[in-house]
């Protein structure tokens, strides 16, 4: 378990890729001992031609048995290092670094390494040890030993420093724009996706490649990314904190002995040199901090930031880009299943109760933040869970409490999924059958919940509404809304509405409904009405769990066109119309009109925007908004 005092907290606790042998001779031709000549002169071009051979995709087991050939542990060793050596590689120097496996300080351990052929450099002179994906035990110990200001909690948990940064710098994250994503990424206003180009990525990843050639020691992670096997990803991880590496032991899929010894070359690559700054006068960059994506090369570079979280969520974006080219649907959820096998998503913005409305003690969580909805059913993309600490009490979050207990202000946590004690492993689940928005409407509007068509599911996913109130950030002093489309902007590699075509199109396929959600205020807007009863909030997710809110007799409302139920088990009936509990029918309407006014200038970044033949989708959408 690590823990963050200012920024993380993470606590302790899957194959063969299908590639033939590789082998380098003592004449630099690099062949394959189960195929045609590889003719590759040089340990990058090599690896360059092991990802044209290993796309974006882990097969299946069944395919991987039949490359499961006789291989002596230290084969298999220096395999591996090979592949960790030519992800080292700079282009420039043609060839990755010389590698050892193991830790340099223990004296008498057995170590296997990988020496390239070629010397070109002072740097390929040097040895850079190799720390393998190293259990969390090891990793505390190299955190405690070597990172400022570690230490482990009376709970077992390793607290320790982000430094600077204690969140995301969205702001100098870019994508590199080329061929590849041109006419396929979200770009323009409104779009998370700041360009930059090839040459400028190329100088900031072999800054990043020179400063982890330079320690003595790195920590590379291999794992995996998606519990649904057959579109499962492997990443590689190579980082300068032992922090580091355990924040991703414990956020990705932790593969088992046997496929980590198959595991070969990545689909994907981090190189988190967190500690490092890029130069400020390199074109692109605004600041010391930058956080570089090439969708091409498979590769994400960290400069500048050892905030943990950048990497999580640039492999989250990445999911975002890849999945839907698989016709797989990347979702910013939360995910449980009852006990007969229905499935439902949470969608939230930060305290819209997400968390404490999908962590359900009769259900099994498949997962917190990030899913797939594939033909196969839903699957979570993590294999951890990543948790704010900031008045976390046990009565609350008894789950979250019981897997870290720990928490400060600013801190976050990161502990395997499996800590949960009713998470469901593996996790993966059939086809959602509930799709659930939440929204904490500081205005007071907003019906407890609402039963929304396709369209209007399609209009409130785009929109990711929810309100900030006074106390939240300085300086609000009334309630402010706030839209992140699809309920993560941040993330999103596509425009919003191929996501909520998908989503529109799974639900409608598979007969899920859609539910708006609110857990804001009821009575008047914040500061003269009251925040909803949770209770009464447990009931209404209750009720759309058991389907007895499907049999439920329903009213329209005015403006937003929501229809809301007129009875609910353990509610009381007059807070379900939001006109009835304000006293002032004039300020509730005249609240209505300025949200409602809010949805559709937060929607005019949307509407140019066609998809569907004939603009019919968009037309679709722009109608099931607010009509006033």
């Amino acid at each position: 378990m690590a823990a963050n005092g200012n920024g993380e907290i993470k606590d302790p606790a899957a194959g063969q890729n299908g590639l033939p042998h590789i082998a380098t001779k003592p004449n630099e031709i690099c062949h394959d001992d189960s195929g045609p000549p590889v003719n590759a002169q040089t340990i990058d071009e090599l690896h360059s031609l092991q990802k044209k051979k290993s796309g974006a995709t882990t097969p299946m087991k069944a395919a991987q048995s039949a490359f499961a050939v006789a291989m002596s542990d230290e084969e298999r060793q220096k395999q591996q290092l090979q592949s960790i050596s030519a992800s080292l590689a700079s282009l420039t120097r043609e060839t990755g670094p010389k590698v050892v496996r193991g830790d340099p300080t223990k004296k008498g351990a057995s170590h296997f390494h990988f020496t390239p052929t070629i010397r070109i450099s002072d740097s390929a002179l040097k040895f850079t040890h190799v720390l393998y994906n190293l259990s969390p035990a090891e990793l505390y110990e190299h955190a405690l030993k070597v990172e400022k200001g570690s230490f482990i909690t009376s709970s077992g948990a390793l607290a320790t420093l982000s430094g600077a940064k204690t969140g995301r710098s969205p702001k100098d994250k870019r994508v590199v724009r080329d061929e590849t994503t041109e006419n396929v990424l979200w770009w323009g206003k409104g779009s998370p996706n700041i360009e930059m180009d090839e040459h400028t990525f190329m100088v900031n990843r072999e800054r990043a490649v020179d400063y982890l050639n330079s320690l003595e020691k790195v920590f590379v992670n291999d794992q995996f990314l998606n519990w649904d096997s057959e579109n499962r990803i492997k990443v590689r991880i190579i980082a300068a904190r032992a922090y580091h590496s355990l924040f991703m032991h414990n956020m990705c899929i932790r593969p088992t002995p046997e496929e980590l010894e198959n595991f070969g070359t990545p689909d994907f690559t981090i190189y988190n040199a967190g500690q490092f700054p890029c130069n400020r006068y390199t074109h692109y960059m605004t600041s010391s901090t930058s956080i570089d994506v090439n969708l091409a090369r498979k590769e994400m570079v960290i400069l500048g930031t050892q905030y943990a979280g950048e990497m999580k969520k640039g492999l989250f974006s990445l999911m975002h880009y890849l999945m839907p080219i698989r016709n797989i649907l990347s979702l910013h959820s939360g995910c449980n299943m009852g006990k007969n096998g229905d499935v439902a998503l949470f969608f939230g913005l930060s305290g819209t109760g997400k968390t404490t409305l999908s962590t359900d003690h009769n259900r099994y969580l498949i997962g917190d933040d990030e899913h797939c909805w594939s033909d196969n059913g839903v699957s979570n993309i993590e294999g951890g869970c990543y948790a704010k600490c900031i008045d976390l009490s046990k009565e609350k979050e008894p789950d979250i409490w019981n897997a870290i207990k720990f928490g400060t202000e600013n801190t976050r946590a990161a502990y395997p999924i499996e800590y949960i004690p009713n998470a469901k492993i593996p996790c993966v689940g059939p086809h959602p059958k509930n799709v659930i928005l939440l929204a904490c409407d500081a205005f007071g509007v907003l019906p407890p919940v609402s039963k929304l068509s396709l369209a209007q599911t399609m209009y409130h996913f785009i929109s990711g509404y929810t309100a900030l109130v006074a106390g939240t950030e300085d300086g609000i002093k009334e309630p402010q809304a706030t839209f992140s489309a699809c309920f993560g902007a941040a993330f999103i590699m596509l425009h919003p509405t191929k996501y909520a075509a998908m989503l529109a199109a799974k639900m409608q396929e598979h007969g899920a409904t859609g539910w708006l959600v609110n857990t804001g205020w009821s009575g008047g807007s914040y500061g003269s009405g009251n925040r909803i009863k949770l209770a009464y909030t447990r009931k209404i997710i209750d009720a759309i769990h058991s389907g007895s809110l499907l049999e439920a007799s329903y009213k329209k409302t005015e403006v937003f066109g929501l229809e809301i139920p007129t009875e609910i088990d353990g509610v009381p009936a007059d807070i379900l119309d939001p006109v009835n509990t304000w006293p002032d029918k004039d300020a509730y309407n005249e609240t209505l009109l300025k949200l409602a006014g809010l949805f559709k200038k937060n929607f005019e970044v949307f509407v140019n925007h066609k998809i569907g033949k004939d603009d019919e989708l968009t037309e679709e959408i722009l109608s099931a908004g607010p009509v006033f």
